[in-house]
């Protein structure tokens, strides 16, 4: 140990005054550190060299740590000596490293700074100048490690000075020493030091909060955040002054440790303003780190943003580019890493790797958290299916499309955990794992805003095959496998605007009704009167043309409590039968509306498609207040109409019933329709929000002409 630590009990300098000069005035307070600055910037001059810092950091840490482990009752009893062999097993591995090279040419700059501290300290030098000579002495160094090799020697100084105190009770070597230091008569008063070691903890822990931030501006990426732009620019003006601070209370800790040695009881007594200062100081360095970090945290984000728009321009010319296989784009779109199971059945709760998906179509699930259980429900009977169907060769993988830069809470995890829990798919494990980047993708690139999506991967390159196939999977089922543009155009080929398209085969007795030839009759609205009166004569004429005529209520699609209501009235009352299951109504409608953006996807008009004509009318009967009927018997004869003209008609039957037996009940009941029409009409078509989906202009089905447009916002909890 050398003699730089002893402090001769008739040193020249008296205790008082050594006191005093501790009690300096700052030389310059925070209004003063823009015009230090190029003071401290004098001192800088950076000659190339590189020090690994991390390690050198630890070490000093660690002395910290054990120096003054848990306050001074603990250290002196002893109480920390089991965990210190433990840690000290633990540090060997790192001071391995350390002599390895790293410390080989720091050893004596780290002595020279150390010598420099103890005897500016103890001679009663202020701290502005023992500050800006070490800054001189380090001038050949970057910031980040003026601070570490800093904090290192005064980390001699401190564990040299509890070394001491921790042995010298037992250790005759360490006793010698504790006498010529007067170690034992600091430790008799320990009562009354507590409070200034405590002190000089608190400033340590706050140098370290420096240095640690001050060494993280060094590691950040090059390649996304330079020097010579904000943020980073801004943020590294303020670090030759945050150096200086930190370093200037590492020579206050020093002189409050050294000055300590040679006082007598009463001067220690006498000195509680040290421990003020001390305060003050840490005070300081604390908002110094609050400013730093904020810094950092803007820095994180600008880096954070170039790396975002790096990631979106790779999916961009992933998509472009041709791919071998389909992995390539099925990795970046759901997690591009290999350090986790990223997949998740969500039934199950098993992991998978994204290799379950090679040579396989792949839907991407596109939903917010505001999925409803009812598109959850049928997309996986759907999915069932076709796990028995070797022939299906698919997978959806549900990526959950949530804005997590407005932060993550936990209803928003437990709402990701129960529709995780509805499906039988795979799904992503969290959606932590989605790249901001992707979101961004989907909702830019493929128009998701609020609905459901389905967008196809081949699986062969894994390119877009569809957009959107949630509409064709919604008409169509497995039918639509591979859900590919070219299939949906191959099944719209065949069909045509039938009772079976309508309806599918969404009720068992719909589906007995249409093989028997009966006549059906769909009919919705929300006035029960309207559905008594309906319902009764609709019964009275079919009685009157002899006909077996079947009724089934088919509610609305955006009122569930109503239709319930309406339905157990209709059940109750034996007005016809009706969608007992209220997903079934959902789904009656959801077809109708999917057949329209089907045909949008492919590019048709509502001018030229009768299909398109036939559903905006079955949409507009649904916006409406009105009721409305639609009657058929077998696949193409239909008749539909408002409630004013389908209750008029029947009852006017006795004017059309020679008519109904020559032409048939539904030819006629058509004809009478358009005698009944009029120019007079207000149509209304509500379409849910669809980026990219909705048409500029849509023509009325009744008249041809431009249908006025008007934004709805609507919040609907049934």
């Amino acid at each position: 140990m050398t003699s730089r630590a002893l402090v001769p009990a008739a040193a020249h300098v008296k205790p008082t005054q050594q006191a005093l000069a501790r009690r300096e005035r700052p030389v310059f307070s925070l209004s003063d550190d823009h015009a230090m600055s190029k003071k401290i910037l004098d001192t800088h001059n950076p000659d190339g060299r590189e020090v690994d810092v991390n390690i050198i950091l630890h070490i000093a840490e660690e002395i910290f740590k054990q120096a003054y482990p848990a306050g001074i009752d603990g250290m002196l009893h002893g109480a920390h000596q089991h965990e210190g062999n433990i840690e000290a097993l633990k540090l060997e591995e790192k001071a391995s490293l350390a002599f390895d090279g790293i410390l080989e040419g720091l050893a004596y700059i780290i002595h020279k700074v150390s010598c420099e501290l103890t005897c500016k300290c103890s001679s009663g030098g202020d701290t502005h100048s023992t500050t800006m000579a070490i800054l001189g002495m380090l001038s050949g160094y970057q910031w980040d490690a003026k601070l570490v090799i800093s904090l290192s020697a005064f980390a001699v100084t401190y564990g040299e000075f509890w070394l001491v105190a921790q042995m010298f009770a037992t250790h005759p070597l360490a006793k010698s020493v504790a006498i010529l230091k007067q170690l034992p008569d600091i430790m008799e008063h320990q009562g009354s030091l507590r409070s200034r070691f405590d002190a000089i903890k608190e400033l340590i822990n706050a140098i370290l909060e420096v240095t640690k931030i001050i060494i993280e501006f060094k590691k950040l990426p090059s390649q996304y955040i330079t020097e010579d732009q904000p943020p980073l620019s801004v943020a590294i003006t303020h670090i030759p002054v945050a150096v200086y601070w930190t370093i200037k209370s590492i020579v206050a800790c020093a002189t409050q440790l050294t000055t300590l040695l040679g006082m007598s009881y009463d001067m220690i007594v006498a000195s509680t303003a040290d421990t003020w200062e001390m305060s003050s100081s840490t005070h300081k360095l604390r908002n110094i780190s609050e400013h730093l970090r904020a810094e950092l945290n803007r820095c994180y984000q600008h880096i954070q943003e170039k790396m975002h728009v790096e990631y979106y321009q790779m999916l961009v010319h992933l998509f472009e580019a041709t791919q071998f296989d389909n992995m390539k784009i099925n990795r970046a779109m759901i997690y591009i890493k290999d350090d986790i199971l990223p997949l998740e059945i969500g039934t199950t709760h098993t992991r998978a790797n994204i290799e379950v998906l090679r040579r396989k179509t792949v839907l991407l699930l596109l939903s917010d958290l505001d999925a409803s259980p009812e598109e959850i429900l049928v997309l996986s009977q759907f999915y069932i299916e076709s796990r028995s169907r070797p022939e299906f060769q698919y997978e959806i993988v549900w990526l959950p499309i949530v804005d997590r830069s407005k932060g993550w809470s936990d209803v928003q995890e437990q709402k990701f955990k129960e529709l995780q829990a509805l499906m039988p798919w795979y799904t992503l494990h969290h959606p932590s794992l989605l790249e901001p980047a992707i979101v961004k993708f989907v909702k830019e690139r493929w128009h998701f805003s609020k609905k459901m999506m389905l967008v196809t991967l081949d699986p062969q390159q894994g390119k877009v095959a569809c957009p959107n196939a949630i509409h064709m999977a919604w008409i169509w089922g497995n039918l639509a496998y591979p859900f590919t543009i070219s299939k949906e155009e191959a099944l719209w080929s065949v069909e045509s605007w039938r009772l079976e398209l309508v309806v599918d085969g969404i009720d068992q007795n719909l589906i007995e009704w249409m093989s028997s030839g009966r006549f059906i009759c769909l009919y919705g609205g929300e006035d029960i009167e309207w559905i008594r009166n309906f319902t009764k004569s609709a019964r009275n004429v079919a009685k009157k043309a002899g006909i077996d005529l079947q009724l089934m209520y088919v509610g609305k699609s955006n009122n569930k409590e109503r239709v319930r209501r309406i339905n157990n009235i209709v059940t109750a009352e034996n007005l016809s039968h009706c969608l007992m299951d209220l997903t079934s109504v959902w789904y009656f409608w959801t077809r109708i509306e999917s057949m329209f953006y089907s045909k949008m996807q492919l590019g048709k008009t509502i001018q030229d498609d009768k299909i398109m004509q036939e559903v905006l009318t079955m949409l507009s009967f649904d916006g409406s207040d009105q009721g409305w009927a639609l009657i058929s018997r077998g696949s193409f004869e239909m008749a539909r109409a408002k409630s004013e003209i389908i209750t008029k008609t029947l009852d006017d039957y006795t004017i059309w019933e020679e008519d109904a037996r020559l032409k048939g009940f539904v030819p006629a009941l058509i004809d009478y329709f358009l005698q009944l029409h009029t120019p007079q009409h207000c149509n209304r078509l509500i379409l849910p929000g669809l980026d990219g989906d909705i048409p500029e202009m849509i023509v009325c089905a009744e008249c041809g002409r431009p249908m006025e447009r008007f934004f709805m916002y609507r919040c609907c909890t049934d």
